[in-house]
């Protein structure tokens, strides 16, 4: 369980706006967010990882205080251990594909696997810059998963990906999530695109 309530300024198009939402994740449950540009969505997923602090707020996973800003409490990101796939995927450019994968992890069996479900594993000596930009999301995804986290947090995760991809992808993903119990997060532009994967959504309000 994720309870989060929090309070923060985001910089708009017309100026400060408040993001402020208070909410329950439930244990293993997958939720999309979406709303406009600027409402909050990526901000949310920092806060959540330790990324960005809200001016005010708490988030408690499991019973666990990862953030209480009357008690001054702010547990960092390490110690989060959330998987976080980022929009501009945030690959080392010197990496190959198993070194980005056993970075993650050291668990040679479920690295495999995972570069199998994700077709990269006829890639595994490739860096990010001889791969298209679909693989190198599909990377981002699965590096992700590499740690096994019980929180994942993806922001605009199959938007490189064809429809024929994203449609078997989003499958193989359903199954992993299920196996791991991770509680999902995913920010969406187009929400429509997690159909069959998603089973509740947040839709943050225009600002």
């Amino acid at each position: 369980m994720i309870r989060v309530a929090i309070e923060t300024q985001l910089k708009a198009y017309n100026g400060q706006q408040e993001l402020r939402i208070v909410r329950e994740f439930h244990a293993g449950s997958i939720t999309k967010i979406f709303g406009p540009s600027g409402s909050g969505k990526t901000t949310l997923l920092k806060i959540i990882a330790g990324f960005v602090q809200p001016e005010k707020g708490s988030i408690i996973v499991d019973n666990i205080t990862w953030l209480d800003t009357h008690s001054k409490i702010s547990m960092p990101p390490q110690k989060r251990k959330t998987g976080f796939v980022f929009q501009d995927y945030a690959l080392f450019p010197n990496m190959t594909v198993r070194e980005h994968m056993a970075y993650a992890t050291s668990d040679d069996a479920w690295i495999n696997r995972l570069l199998k479900i994700g077709k990269l594993d006829a890639f595994v000596t490739h860096k990010p810059e001889y791969l298209s930009g679909g693989q190198q999301q599909r990377l981002a995804i699965f590096r992700a998963l590499a740690t096994k986290p019980k929180v994942l947090l993806m922001d605009e995760p199959f938007s490189a990906l064809d429809p024929k991809m994203r449609a078997e992808l989003i499958g193989d993903l359903k199954a992993l999530f299920a196996e791991m119990g991770t509680t999902v997060l995913i920010v969406s532009h187009y929400p429509q695109e997690l159909e069959g994967l998603t089973e509740h959504e947040l839709n943050l309000p225009d600002l």
